[in-house]
């Protein structure tokens, strides 16, 4: 199972409208490289729920319930979305400045290329942010 990080500024679509819905399509991805990334999802995969712009901290996790498809959103057969559900809310949020004061979290996507909307976390980054949310 491969991990992820999903963003989204919680006036636009929060974490608690999230879990009212229990599940969405997260559609308007209009970078290649973050449509890479939604194409290489897998059902079943995990993703942290990333508050950004307001708040900057990862407060939950999705997990994907249906592969990629065209988008419905547009006609530009370039983009497509994904399902997730809304599986847990974290213990404790982890914020952004905690993972930059972190060693191991270095190399994160999210701290080298802030600006990409999904991105791929690798299991290492993973269990430390697991651990600094009270997870494990």
């Amino acid at each position: 199972m491969a991990h992820w990080l999903i963003k989204s500024e919680p006036s636009v679509y929060s974490w608690d409208q999230f879990v009212q819905e229990k599940q969405t399509m997260w559609n308007g991805v209009r970078n290649y490289a973050a449509r890479n990334h939604l194409k290489a999802m897998k059902k079943g995969d995990e993703a942290f729920f990333y508050h950004s712009n307001e708040g900057l901290e990862i407060v939950g996790i999705a997990k994907v319930v249906k592969e990629f498809y065209q988008d419905p959103t547009t006609d530009d057969t370039n983009w497509v979305v994904v399902d997730f559900k809304a599986h847990k809310k974290i213990k404790k949020p982890v914020s952004l400045a905690a993972m930059k004061k972190e060693k191991k979290l270095a190399n994160m996507a999210l701290l080298r290329i802030g600006r990409l909307s999904v991105s791929p976390v690798t299991d290492e980054e993973w269990d430390v942010i697991m651990n600094m949310a009270g997870e494990k």
